[in-house]
């Protein structure tokens, strides 16, 4: 078995995933899973985290931590009560909101760039 290398907690988040009848997935997802993170009319890269799961079924609830690839972007702009969606291309998938920012302030800081290239 792979062992996934440890990420940064950026932040905790509660998303609810789409059955298919809903238009969601068909499959689960697995900590690792990395789709777009959707908000503000922009997508991102986010590495998913699942805790208390071992996969992720639709239609399923469940609290994750997200890892941005890009945390510079996101200081300042995501807060608790935040609340985005999860996308495959432009395809909705969840849909959730932010309860946590746990370490994006240090992501951001280890990155060493600066949030001019983000928006």
């Amino acid at each position: 078995m792979e062992t996934l290398p440890v990420l940064p907690r950026d932040i905790e988040v509660e998303m609810t995933w789409l059955t298919a009848a809903e238009g969601g997935r068909r499959r689960p997802v697995f900590t690792g899973y990395r789709p777009q993170f959707y908000y503000d009319g922009r997508d991102w890269d986010a590495i998913h985290t699942y805790p208390d799961v071992e996969l992720v079924i639709p239609g399923d609830t469940v609290r994750a931590y997200l890892s941005f690839l890009s945390p510079e972007c996101h200081v300042g702009r995501v807060f608790p009560g935040k609340e985005f969606l999860i996308r495959e291309g432009a395809h909705v998938v969840a849909k959730g909101r932010v309860t946590k920012i746990m370490e994006l302030e240090a992501s951001a800081e280890q990155s060493g760039r600066d949030a001019s290239h983000c928006w």
